[in-house]
């Protein structure tokens, strides 16, 4: 039998203004030193052995996932300047087949992309972007074959099928034609901090070294990106950072021209543009905390010539808008839940839709064309299947064009959904989203999941999952609890789970696990919580405060080593995080973050069982940091519970690419579950 795999000791000191730590698994921060592959290896081993008894029931459950899923499938084509476009799998195929149909959707299908015979031969392969030129003859595509996000963009004539010889590397995935069928607007990386920096413009057919850089952000604390207007008449650069944000635009028609300002950015202050007709529309926080939306011309863009078309309101949190000749629709948060507002322009008459579920998620679809009175949106639910509507805003009637297809008998009348509110500390009502199949019982006996992530103003609304009902059936309930941090009940409670205040999130959430323990949905020995990336901070810093909670842990890419992450600027995307963290080389910071670090704060107890992944290939969270997390972790806890490390060698942050490969990894995960539970099927 294998013994836990021991990182060897290499005390390093780790010195700042503000304190000197000793981190002693400071060298795993070398992937190419064979040791420190070595010791991932024996781990990833050990993984191995110890999940060794569930091999045939992850099987089963990859079979039970898998079976659910249709192979051969499609998506609900949209249309965009005279074509139909759609996605559709193959049966056995891993990737998506990007196509498109001419005038109606009786016409010949051409495929653009093929993404399986892209992808055959690649341990990794994504396809990051594409977009169409406007003559519809030419096609701008990127892809990644590492998972480090780091894009390759190519171009091909959609007439002849002529691939063109140019390859532009290290580009962020998307690109922008402008209106001359020739020019191309796209954004870089720096290869080292993954930061994407400048926007170039680059004419078909040209040596890319020839390209023009159009813009360099120098701070290092914003993100640059470039997008085009739903009329396409512009193209935007976008700058943004947590708190402030900045946009230049362009005509489509001039690409050659310099980029204007249409306002220099301020602290704390958020905005973002679209045009329709003789107007920019602005999505804006300014003196607005929710967001309002104003309008400009487009021949002055000076802030006094910003007109207020929709105000402010404290309870509810303006998120985002679609434009079309005859109606404004907005979609907004009230109370935690996504509702969608159709307004129209010629008289202000204006109505919501009706979802008629406690717990929902809903949201603007693809509306690429204005001259429609048809809003196309998504609507799901803990029960309810990804749906696509479109909507008749005149009639005010909805037409369901699909929804996706369970197969294996599933009835959505199995499952019961319900919305709870846990008692914080200090008196706040955290929004609970719960789901389990009829029959549940409610005596602190059953096995529950428990969610979140609450952190970069991000809303974890309800879902369905296909996978997820292979625990629903074996008799868990599953919660998401919309802790502060996200943005579910408007900015506010973002605002209140960052930075100096992030504590909040965490105890959010171990308060919200004792209210589902008080309410008998559950018990310690049987309470299992999983989070992701800065969820997987959420996850190493729950077991450091309250680890009597629970009997399992599910840390996947977890964000741990906090304090050393955020003080190196040469680790990608570290400088555009200190709006959301703080910047530890300020002395409140330092303390703050340190009191709550999760590498940091492990200490000599005992600690739940606990499966943590990464990525070799992870561009977002390092794989040294939940390696660290780990090896340190083995050294102090005092229990003799499960601690497993499982490294994906072929993968990054998002886990294995394709529809099935991915599978495997949410098998591995329920099986860990129910392996700690005694469930053999």
């Amino acid at each position: 039998m294998y013994q836990p795999p021991i990182a060897a000791v290499k005390p390093r000191e780790l010195t700042s203004p503000f304190g000197t730590r000793i981190d002693n698994y400071y060298w795993l921060n070398e992937p190419e030193n064979q040791e420190v592959i070595d010791y991932i290896t024996a781990e990833n081993a050990y993984f191995e052995e110890q999940m060794a008894p569930t091999k045939a029931l992850q099987e089963k459950l990859f079979q039970e996932i898998k079976g659910r899923i249709r192979e051969q499938d499609e998506s609900v084509p949209y249309r965009r300047n005279g074509y139909y476009y759609y996605t559709r799998y193959e049966e056995g195929g891993e990737y998506p087949i990007y196509c498109r149909k001419q005038g109606s959707l009786s016409a010949p299908e051409q495929v653009l992309l093929n993404a399986n015979e892209m992808g055959q031969g690649e341990s990794y392969f994504d396809i990051g972007d594409f977009e169409v030129s406007d003559n519809n003859e030419l096609l701008a595509y990127s892809t990644d074959t590492v998972s480090r996000r780091l894009y390759t963009l190519r171009f091909r004539n959609l007439q002849t099928g002529e691939l063109y010889p140019e390859e532009i590397q290290n580009i962020s995935g998307e690109a922008v034609w402008a209106a001359d069928n020739q020019t191309v607007f796209y954004t870089k990386k720096d290869v080292d901090t993954l930061l994407p920096f400048q926007v170039y413009r680059h004419t078909l057919g040209t040596d890319p070294t020839q390209d023009v850089l159009v813009y360099e952000e120098l701070d290092n604390t914003f993100y640059t990106g470039v997008g085009r207007s739903k009329s396409r008449d512009y193209i935007f650069l976008n700058m943004s950072s947590t708190m402030s944000s900045e946009t230049r635009y362009l005509r489509a028609d001039r690409p050659t021209e310099e980029p204007q300002v249409f306002l220099a950015r301020e602290e704390d202050h958020l905005y973002e543009v679209e045009h329709f007709e003789d107007h920019f529309y602005i999505l804006s926080n300014a003196g607005a905390p929710n967001f309002r939306l104003l309008k400009t011309p487009v021949n002055n863009t000076a802030k006094a010539q910003w007109q207020e078309v929709i105000l402010h309101r404290p309870d509810v949190f303006l998120e985002n808008m679609e434009l079309f000749r005859e109606y404004l629709v907005l979609g907004e948060r009230k109370e935690g839940l996504l509702q969608l507002r159709i307004i129209r322009w010629q008289d202000s008459q204006e109505h919501y839709l009706n979802f008629g579920e406690p717990t929902y998620t809903a949201g603007i679809s693809i509306n690429p064309e204005f001259d429609t009175t048809v809003l196309r949106y998504g609507y799901t639910s803990l029960t309810t299947p990804h749906s696509t509507f479109d909507y008749d805003m005149t009639t005010r009637t909805k037409t369901l064009l699909k929804e996706q297809a369970v197969l294996g008998g599933f009835n959505r009348e199995d499952y019961v959904t319900e919305r709870l509110y846990a008692p914080a500390l200090d008196g706040t009502r955290i929004p609970v989203s719960i789901v389990y199949k009829k029959g549940f019982r409610q005596d602190g006996q059953a096995p529950l999941l428990q969610y979140a992530y609450g952190s970069y103003g991000l809303s974890m609304d309800a879902t369905f999952s296909v996978a997820r009902l292979s625990l629903l059936n074996r008799g868990f309930a599953y919660a998401i609890c919309h802790i502060r941090g996200g943005q579910e009940l408007g900015r506010q409670w973002y605002e209140d789970g960052k930075k100096l205040k992030k504590i909040n999130t965490f105890t959010d959430f171990t308060d919200c696990s004792r209210f589902l323990i008080d309410q008998r949905y559950t018990s310690p020995k049987t309470l299992f919580a999983m989070g992701g990336s800065a969820g997987g901070l959420l996850m190493g810093a729950v077991v450091n405060l309250h680890p009597e909670y629970y009997k399992g842990i599910i840390a996947a890419v977890p964000f741990v080593d906090v304090v050393t992450t955020m003080l190196d600027d040469t680790i990608p995307l570290t400088t555009g995080e200190y709006d959301e963290w703080g910047n530890p080389n300020q002395q409140e910071y330092y303390h703050y973050m340190l009191s709550y670090s999760p590498y940091d704060q492990v200490k000599a107890q005992a600690y739940p069982n606990m499966l943590v992944t990464t990525g070799l290939h992870d561009s977002q969270v390092q794989y040294f940091e939940p390696a660290k997390w780990v090896a340190k972790l083995r050294t102090l806890k005092t229990d003799n519970n499960l601690l497993l490390l499982h490294t994906d060698m072929e993968a990054g942050h998002g886990g294995a690419s394709g529809r099935f490969k991915s599978i495997h990894d949410t098998a591995r995960q329920y099986a860990f579950m129910l392996l700690l539970l005694g469930i053999e099927v």
